[in-house]
């Protein structure tokens, strides 16, 4: 028989469990429960007055926004940007795994830090798990400060399911990266196979890299209690090109709903096309009814999503499980064919494109740290279009019939993945 003793042990032990869990998925509750009506379009003067008084930063002028497709163009960039550093390099993943991309991450962080340049590092304790102490420690010697976002800790256990989602890299508060991609072999390449992904990253230079910069400082003080300041992280800046940008973030610590809210306005101001590219896509009902309301008003709406080459199969079955009243009203969706698709892409009547780290799910919206890139200009829509197009060469599209009719083995897993689907 089990003791008196043992009982009430495993009693605190099983309702510290509970506590925990209970309060963890708490983070996913959040206020917005309404449709955003639509007042005016992405062209009109009030929308970027909405993205920048409600929901802030402001969108500056003055910015140039590169994109680099794949591994092959991205790691090169930021490999060359780390290399060159001159005052400071700042670094945010939430994976950082090791491999061959990671040790030659490491290897250039350490030799900039051997350097004198301060390098500052911050990955997620849950997303960077497959990084070995032994390249942790390389870096460390090297002088690399680095940090693991919200590991567990016993007052911290309320917040062990809130995780740091953000892709960032800022070199001398002059140049910046941000969007879907980690440091890991899987995006290394061009998506020529199975074996690695298909993603997009963002290069910027301008007066948006401040803010870029200050993404970072966010949660760099959250993690450490350090500030960093001064001209070494934040420069003067002037214009690099003609792009209106804004890094716009999100956390539950800090209006967890912004992120949600902000794709939402961006919905309700689309008059004409909506083209997304969403490596997870399960909406809640609030997102499904502003996407149905802009099909009903003539948007025509076309998602790219990952097919059977996907990191998650319960993510994918409580995607498909949502996509029959979009189906049905009119949206086009189609599956990337060859390889995983990770890209995180948003552009409204080819001219506003959003861009970053934020997946189209509860998580993202409501329990991740995210961040995003907003960019106003149209030649830089359309040049994503020409993207998303060419992405959607590779993909099949899914018609409604086709919905109603896919096998039990699919029904089966999009019912499994019910119970957690406002945790995906």
């Amino acid at each position: 028989m089990i003791s008196r003793k043992s009982l009430v042990a495993i009693t605190v032990l099983v309702t510290a469990v509970v506590v925990t869990l209970a309060l963890n998925w708490s983070l996913s509750e959040k206020r917005i429960d309404r449709r955003v009506p639509t007042l005016y379009g992405v062209a009109d003067p009030r929308f970027t007055r909405s993205m920048g008084a409600m929901l802030g930063p402001d969108l500056l002028p003055g910015n140039q926004v590169t994109a680099l497709i794949n591994g092959d163009e991205i790691f090169p960039a930021m490999l060359a940007a780390i290399r060159g550093a001159r005052t400071s390099i700042n670094f945010e993943s939430y994976i950082y795994w090791s491999g061959e991309i990671g040790r030659t991450f490491a290897d250039a962080l350490a030799g900039r830090a051997r350097a004198g340049i301060p390098c500052h590092v911050l990955i997620d304790w849950v997303g960077s798990e497959k990084i070995s102490a032994a390249l942790i420690e390389e870096m460390e010697k090297a002088g690399v400060h680095i940090t693991r976002y919200n590991p567990p800790h016993w007052y911290k256990l309320a917040r062990l399911n809130n995780r740091t989602h953000r892709k960032i890299l800022v070199v001398d508060g002059k140049v910046a990266f941000t969007g879907g991609v980690g440091i890991a072999d899987l995006w290394n390449g061009h998506a020529q196979d199975r074996d690695h992904w298909r993603d997009s990253h963002f290069q910027v230079e301008g007066p948006a890299v401040a803010q870029m910069q200050s993404a970072f400082e966010d949660n760099w003080a959250e993690a450490t209690g350090e500030v960093l300041h001064g001209d070494a992280y934040f420069p003067a800046l002037t214009p690099a090109g003609n792009q209106r940008a804004q890094m716009f973030i999100s956390s539950p610590g800090g209006g967890s709903e912004s992120m949600q809210l902000m794709y939402l306005l961006s919905i309700a101001a689309a008059l004409h096309e909506i083209r997304l590219s969403a490596s997870y896509f399960v909406p809640d009902h609030v997102t499904t009814d502003a996407l149905l309301a802009a099909l009903r008003r003539g948007v025509r709406l076309r998602i790219i999503v990952p097919g059977p080459v996907t990191d998650s199969d319960l993510v994918r079955g409580a995607s498909k499980a949502r996509w029959g009243p979009l189906l049905a009203a009119g949206a086009e969706i189609y599956e990337y064919q060859p390889t995983m698709f990770h890209c995180k892409v948003m552009i409204v009547d080819d001219l506003w494109t959003s861009v970053g780290s934020t997946n189209f799910d509860n998580r993202s919206f409501a329990i991740n740290d995210e961040a995003n890139l907003n960019v106003y200009d149209h030649d830089f829509a359309v040049a994503q279009s020409r993207v998303f197009e060419a992405d959607l060469k590779q993909a099949r599209r899914v018609t409604y019939e086709q919905w109603r009719e896919r096998p039990l083995k699919e029904r089966i897993m999009e019912v499994l993945s019910a119970p957690v689907g406002e945790q995906l």
